[in-house]
């Protein structure tokens, strides 16, 4: 697979981690992608892919792309093969200016592109990022389109400085000593948080502490459980391996193993860095 990707220039770059390019074919149908601290947007080129966001909710096709505000759980991607798309990986509170309504609303609900942007608006998008002279004149048409709908947004500020004090610390930070310094209220915090992120500050952290654990791990060697859950701020290795179940459906063990598989059938590959295999 092709994968090219750049950062946004300014403001955009205060949101946004990356917007990038994936063309090609995927190394498995079917991938798991854990929680990250991380809202994406893709906007799809190429036949319809799958979504199940929970064991609880019906598998879905997205045709245009879908839209996903910060998880708290895992999320399954079925891939057409090949599939072609451009899309963006926001920061936690980045996705927030381009939404037209409160990031809750769609947590651990993946909607289309079409429903957050509009029909017209969407398809016109489609049409010229398909007609484009190549991935990097598709980023810029990306970016063109997120400058041209970025809005002012009440309480970014608050959410965004927060947030990345949550990130600097991998989530241990007592959210407590946050409201006191931004001084506001516990309950002004979460409510903001909900509203620009999709998760309470308190649900944030914990995300932050689980990626922080997981890029931790070395698939490739021997791991030390009990060093890197004490490292991470967990009680104990149990409070540890119940994160890892919540967040992933797998026990750490099995994680590595599964890790270990994609790293064995496709080294060095683009999508390397924390999808899980299903198939």
């Amino acid at each position: 697979m092709e994968y090219v990707s750049r950062v946004p220039r300014p403001p955009l770059d205060g949101l946004i981690d990356d917007i990038y390019h994936l063309e090609g074919v995927p190394p498995y149908a079917r991938l798991t992608l854990p929680p990250m601290p991380a809202a994406l947007l893709i906007v799809n080129l190429g036949a319809p892919f799958r979504i199940r966001a929970g064991a609880d909710i019906e598998t879905a096709e997205y045709a245009d792309g879908c839209v996903v505000t910060t998880p708290t759980r895992a999320v399954e991607f079925g891939y057409p093969r090949p599939t072609r798309s451009v899309g963006v990986h926001f920061k936690p509170w980045g996705l927030a200016p381009f939404l037209p309504m409160p990031a809750a609303e769609l947590r651990d609900r993946p909607v289309t592109v079409e429903q957050v942007w509009g029909r017209g608006a969407t398809a016109e998008l489609r049409d010229r990022l398909a007609t484009a002279d190549g991935p990097h004149e598709m980023l810029t048409l990306l970016e063109e389109e997120l400058m041209r709908r970025l809005r002012e947004t009440a309480g970014l500020a608050l959410v965004r400085h927060t947030s990345s004090v949550i990130a600097s610390t991998g989530g241990t930070v007592a959210i407590g000593d946050l409201s006191l310094a931004a001084g506001v209220s516990g309950t002004h915090l979460a409510q903001r948080f909900k509203e620009l992120v999709g998760v309470t500050p308190k649900r944030l952290a914990r995300t932050y502490r689980f990626a922080a654990t997981v890029f931790a791990i070395d698939p490739a060697g021997p791991v030390d459980w009990a060093g890197l859950a004490g490292g991470a701020g967990y009680f104990d290795q149990a409070h540890f391996g119940h994160e890892f179940r919540a967040f992933t459906g797998l026990t750490p063990t099995r994680y590595v193993e599964v890790r270990r598989r994609f790293l064995r059938e496709h080294p060095g590959h683009t999508l390397d860095g924390w999808p899980l295999p299903l198939d």
